[in-house]
């Protein structure tokens, strides 16, 4: 048996989380957590995600919360996450993480903490996603330097940071492909009077407006020809399926940094 506590229960992703899970077998909701002050402190998990009673109350103490865990999933905040990466490298607690938005400095402690503890860290839990980026690393080695490559990404506006990370991802299995540095290629946004395309940029555009849950398309322009991609969520379930797919396979896995990659094998 799996014993699980869920972060961020009032969320988006956390709720529906602990939704499902509650569904799973050989797995066991130990403990929920929010932030200060939030409404649903004190209140039954399952009840408060629109379920029956768990017996599980909502912390804002991720001690408390997780004490009993095998395993942490969290979609939170970088800092919050940072926070209960602290606990479970102390404590040797598995992760999930599915937090986006990291600075560099914020990844590189979060890749010290997992030093102690085996963490998958994925921008986009989605199986298809993750097929999405090995697919894309492929064509770009197949179709070379001759095609241009353009990344666009949509989603609700309510999300924080931008581009996604599931954006940034793709961007960088590509450029890996094609033997350039992400960081000195990624073009984020064209105005004004701006010059030519240059060959070897990736661009990477932004949509943000309405209740969209999230949608990537990668571009390859060529001469004459053009191929497009597009993963479309249409609803959050399959990122949450990925999380739970996760979280099976990452306890008692070695400390360290894996991804979803590790996690289905590709």
């Amino acid at each position: 048996m799996i014993k699980v506590a869920v972060t961020g229960v009032g969320g988006r992703m956390g709720g529906r989380i602990l939704s499902l899970l509650r569904e799973e077998d050989g797995v066991k909701i130990v403990g929920a957590t929010e932030k200060e002050g939030h409404f649903s402190l004190g209140k039954d998990a399952g009840v408060f995600t629109g379920g029956a009673e768990i017996g599980v109350k909502i912390y804002d103490d991720v001690e408390v919360a997780a004490k009993e865990a095998d395993v942490i999933v969290d979609f939170t905040s970088p800092a919050a996450t940072l926070s209960n990466a602290l606990y479970a490298s102390k404590k040797g607690k598995a992760m999930v993480v599915g937090t986006t938005g990291f600075l560099e400095e914020e990844k590189k402690r979060l890749d010290k903490l997992a030093e102690d503890f085996p963490c998958v860290l994925s921008p986009n839990m989605s199986i298809g996603v993750n097929v999405m980026f090995e697919a894309s690393r492929l064509l770009a080695e197949y179709l070379g330097t001759d095609f241009d490559v353009e990344i666009l990404e949509a989603h609700h506006k309510h999300k924080i940071d931008s581009p996604s990370g599931t954006a940034l991802r793709l961007g960088e299995a590509i450029a890996e492909a094609l033997g350039r540095d992400f960081k000195k290629v990624a073009r984020f946004e064209r105005h004004g009077r701006i010059g030519e395309r240059r060959k070897e940029e990736i661009g990477i555009q932004t949509i943000r407006g309405g209740d969209i849950i999230g949608e990537h398309t990668v571009i390859f322009c060529g001469m004459g020809e053009r191929i497009e991609f597009t993963h479309r969520a249409l609803n959050r379930d399959n990122f949450a399926r990925g999380s739970i797919r996760a979280l099976r396979w990452v306890v008692g896995k070695p400390p360290g940094i894996y991804t979803m990659k590790d996690v289905l094998g590709i």
